[in-house]
């Protein structure tokens, strides 16, 4: 188990104790202060695991063989979100995952904002594109998404559609 999962299992627990409810009620999410928004990523490949769940969807996606930075990437038609801010420089910065030897941990967005977008459940087998963002200390294989390309669409995954 990663170390960001027990850290969220040990929180998530205590602040259900904390609020006098049981661990299994209470959903606790945390923040993406560890992400480095600084340093964008791309990573396309086969969904190995899909975990459809709070705080957020996640999946685990095996990097595609002979991986490389698509053409073009940098001028994709992006959807408008709630949120405000510059994407097409966040494509145009974006480099390839530096590691393409390990399975990484995607973590999608809330279920409810994965709603909001209209995506459907992934599924094991299923091959997607992902821009977003590694951990600041680069310590696991794990990128918290900021788009999600699928079958030809694109989902906003920093905040709901606008």
């Amino acid at each position: 188990m990663h170390r960001r999962r027990i850290l969220g299992l040990i929180g998530s627990t205590l602040g259900a104790a904390l609020a006098g409810a049981a661990p299994g009620s209470v959903l606790a999410h945390h923040g993406w202060s560890s992400f480095d928004p600084n340093r964008p990523l791309y990573l396309r490949g086969r969904i190995k695991a899909v975990r459809w769940r709070n705080p957020h969807a996640e999946i685990d996606l095996e990097p595609a063989p002979g991986l490389a930075l698509p053409g073009g990437l940098e001028s994709r038609a992006l959807p408008a979100q709630v949120s405000q801010f510059d994407g097409k420089a966040i494509l145009a910065a974006t480099k390839l995952v530096p590691r393409t030897d390990v399975v990484w941990t995607v973590e999608l967005a809330p279920l409810t904002r994965m709603q909001a977008w209209g995506v459907e459940p992934l599924k094991e087998g299923e091959t997607v594109e992902i821009v977003g963002y590694t951990l600041t200390d680069q310590s696991e294989p794990v990128l918290r998404a900021e788009w999600l390309f699928r079958a030809g669409k694109t989902y906003g995954l920093r905040s709901s559609p606008a």
